[in-house]
């Protein structure tokens, strides 16, 4: 007889602790264990959590006595022995516990715990859905209440272990976490006609036409059969859904299609439509390449031979997406998986589109505005490495965390992007650094993307760590936009000033729009005006929240916080000395919009910011407008900046560069230069040069210089030339810390022992504590302190010595209520 093993497992708990733990395994379940499955394991008093087996060994703990496994969740393992390699980088890099990068990396379905709430799927029918015992219960148990928590339904059935329960309950579209319900997207889905199978047949099917032909008043019904036939809703003896919309909008009466489905002719199903909708991949020829793009592919494989990572610079309209086209048509070839980043994925609608069109099915879409069961289903796929389906992810940061199995190629779309950058929760890590990282695990290789690149990734490539390809030339050798300069001093002065338009930008409007011209303006505030301002004392309404002035909305008449959710009615009388002289100060999108239509009331204007996307299908309905020409003018913010290509836009205005040159940071000139080129890029995209015209006060500043000559590389040089003079990056490597806390004295007392602590170890190259801009947010007081390390430093013994000078802080007790976030490569 064998002797009892007795095995422990380590495991990660979706919750900030830093360390992992171990657990005992009943011996019943010693051979059901693997690496990387899950496991529900008791923790804290009374919780049970879904965790992850990382190690399993027969080391006792020596510092605590190792609780029991309860059970176990999976079959085969739920991530690959890479992404734990992945997860611990992004860990010991960005300074964050493991628990915080699996709850980051897994979808909320994957971690059912005590306090995870249930209700029933919308889409459960108890009439068709056969249920045991316990999930009858349970099923009951939510018609009475809408909502329960794990501990709850283990109550109501009498068991202990209810996730295994609750997981395949998940799985059959019983029920579904409270995550999900609250998640903004939901599936699309749509009603679907079908002809029923007993007409599914030639025969039967020309005698239902002979049949509702016989009599004048089926006329309609029969124009019914006929347009489905003409859609093709029967193809090769077999019935194909079609929208029910389809067939209204050729004409088909809504009555005659009901009056078919209780004569048992037609079913009326609700379906899920696809995002990418149903692109025939072989009915799109493969884009052919003009000859710079061909000279960059080749150019880029050159490099592939001795650079893991290639820039691509390429000016704005210069074709990049065809040549990732051909890039991940190679990947394919080769079996394998390709991960395609991009900053925001609502922002994507026509890359996807494009793609799609030649990849089809093998397209999938990640992000987290998605909803738990489809992040789940998406995971799954990629995890099966199925050779016909998710080969190509389009992502936004999140997907870096997806089980890619034969990762070949990586291509980060705008990677200067500062949306890359997560900021809360932690970990707050920078997409495009982890995915350089992820490639570099799989030995794949790396495509970085911009018109208008990162000065980190700039200076990478003159260290020769990364290859470089330039792209000079627009797609059809359409020449870039001529960009001039409104000045606004010497239009205020000459009072040729309307609203916030010089005379010269409305002229070129004008202009454009008789030519029947798009035009895109750009300001990058929402909100109708950010300040209002008793003129006899200089009274500001400002948040009860946090130290910031609200922002008036016209649209919904009220003056709101854009950093908590509070909001007031506007005041009409001063509160502080009571006069009634209030004016408004500075200008966003909403104002804009208002102007513009007094100024031309016979134009169709439209406004593209976060306000007016916030719906689901909103932003691509505005691009869908915009692209039909039912809009003449796009205003909008930093949205209309990222990867829109439009073929009719004239004309391009720049409301106020001013505000961003003037921002307190290092990287303002950066951000500058990156969205005035960005915007710039979407006039003249289609055989015809565009305008832009860039309303300052400073025409002479060196950045808006730069922008005018489409000159990158003196820009980037002069940037760097600072950045080395003051010991920012690329030279040295940030990290911020901010203490938080209710208190303010507190906070001012915790910042000060931290600084001292750090100070001591780092010397000069601490900065602060200092309060930031905006002080207090949500009533949390904050306060700052930045460190500044050399990029030559050993960053492993900096980050171990931080580690040691944070647990020194915390050891005092008054202390311990705080809270220290830090900022690993602040964005």
């Amino acid at each position: 007889m064998s002797e009892r093993q007795t095995l422990f497992v380590d495991v990660i708990i979706p919750i900030a602790l830093s360390q992992e733990f171990t657990y005992r395994v009943p011996f019943e379940l010693n051979n059901s264990l693997k690496p990387f499955i899950r496991v529900i394991v008791p923790f804290g008093k009374g919780k049970l959590y879904t965790a992850l087996v990382t190690r399993i060994h027969e080391e006792v703990p020596t510092v605590y006595q190792a609780k029991y496994i309860e059970h176990v969740l999976d079959d085969t393992p739920l991530i690959t022995a890479i992404q734990y390699r992945f997860w611990k980088w992004i860990a010991a890099y960005y300074m964050s516990p493991i628990g915080d990068v699996m709850n980051a990396a897994l979808p909320a379905n994957f971690k059912l715990a005590s306090e995870t709430k249930i209700v029933l799927h919308p889409d459960f029918d108890d009439k068709t859905t056969t249920l045991d015992d316990r999930e009858f219960l349970i099923v009951e148990a939510l018609t009475v209440q809408d909502t329960l928590d794990l501990k709850e339904i283990s109550e109501i059935v009498g068991i202990k272990t209810i996730q295994p329960i609750i997981k395949r309950m998940i799985e059959r579209r019983i029920v579904l976490s409270k995550e999900e319900v609250n998640d903004k997207f939901t599936p699309k889905t749509g009603l679907f006609v079908v002809l029923e199978d007993t007409y599914a047949d030639e025969e039967q099917l020309n005698f239902l036409l002979s049949e509702i032909g016989e009599k004048k008043s089926n006329a309609k019904q029969e124009q019914v059969i006929l347009t489905i036939l003409q859609l093709g809703g029967f193809d090769k003896n077999q019935a194909v859904p079609l929208l029910r919309r389809d067939l209204e909008e050729k004409g088909c009466s809504l009555s005659a299609i009901n009056t078919l489905e209780k004569r048992g002719v037609l079913r009326i199903e609700r379906r899920e439509i696809s995002r990418l909708g149903a692109n025939d991949a072989s009915a799109f020829s493969f884009p052919v390449l003009s000859e710079p793009q061909t000279k960059a592919l080749d150019s880029i494989y050159e490099q592939f031979e001795h650079k893991n990572t290639v820039l691509l610079h390429g000016i704005t309209g210069s074709g990049k997406t065809e040549i990732y086209i051909h890039l991940i048509q190679e990947a394919l070839n080769q079996g394998k998986q390709v991960l395609y980043l991009v900053p925001e994925i609502a922002l994507t609608t026509q890359l996807i589109q494009r793609l799609a069109a030649y990849f089809g099915q093998q397209i999938g879409v990640y992000h987290s505005r998605f909803n738990a069961n489809e992040r789940v289903e998406i995971w799954q796929k990629v995890l099966e490495n199925n050779l016909q389906q998710f080969r190509i992810v389009i992502g936004a940061r999140s997907s870096v965390f997806l089980p890619f199995q034969q990762l070949g190629l990586v291509i980060v779309d705008e990677e200067h992007e500062n949306s890359f950058k997560q900021h809360d929760p932690s970990p707050r890590y920078n997409g495009r650094d982890a995915a350089i990282v992820l490639a570099g695990l799989f030995k794949a290789k790396t495509v970085l993307g911009s018109a208008t690149p990162a000065i980190e990734s700039y200076q990478n490539v003159r260290e020769e760590k990364y290859g470089y390809v330039e792209l000079n030339e627009r797609f059809s050798a359409v020449k870039l936009p001529e960009i001039c300069c409104a000045d606004m001093k010497k239009e205020r002065i000459n009072k040729t000033v309307q609203g916030h338009f010089s005379r010269f930008l409305l002229e070129e409007m004008t202009a454009a729009l008789e030519r029947n011209e798009q035009i895109i303006l750009f300001q990058n505030r929402r909100g109708y005006t950010p300040i209002w301002a008793c003129e006899m004392c200089g009274y500001n309404p400002n948040c009860k929240n946090c130290d910031t002035t609200l922002t008036y909305h016209k649209q919904t008449n009220l003056l709101k916080c854009h950093h908590c959710s509070y909001h007031t009615a506007p005041i009409g009388t001063c509160p502080a000395c009571g006069s009634n002289r209030l004016k408004m100060l500075g200008f966003g999108t909403e104002k804009i919009e208002d102007d513009l239509a007094l100024l031309l009331p016979d134009v169709k204007i439209a406004r593209m910011d976060f306000d007016s996307t916030r719906n689901k299908n909103s932003y691509q309905q505005l691009i869908s407008d915009f692209e039909q020409r039912k809009i003449d003018v796009l205003i909008g913010t930093q949205m209309v900046a990222k990867g829109l290509d439009f073929d009719h836009v004239g004309l391009v205005g720049i409301l106020d560069a001013d505000s961003l040159l003037n921002k307190t940071d290092f990287r303002a000139f950066e951000r500058s230069f990156q969205l005035m080129s960005q915007v710039a890029g979407r006039a003249g995209r289609r055989n015809k040069r565009g305008k832009v015209i860039i309303q300052t006060g400073n025409p002479d500043h060196w950045v808006i210089q730069k922008v005018i000559e489409h000159n990158y590389t003196d820009f980037a040089l002069n940037e760097l030339v600072e950045r080395r003079n003051f010991h920012y990056p690329p030279f040295y490597k940030l990290i911020i810390f901010t203490i938080k806390h209710k208190d303010r004295d507190l906070v001012n007392e915790a910042a000060d022992h931290f600084g001292k602590l750090l100070k001591s170890v780092f010397h000069e190259r601490v900065l602060g504590p200092e309060f930031p801009a905006i002080a207090r947010i949500q009533n949390y007081y904050l306060k700052e302190i930045m460190l500044k390390i050399e990029v030559s430093a050993p960053q492993q013994k900096v980050k171990e010595r931080l580690h040691e000078l944070t647990d020194q802080f915390f050891s005092v007790p008054r202390f311990k209520p705080v809270r220290l976030i830090n900022d690993v490569d602040p964005a």
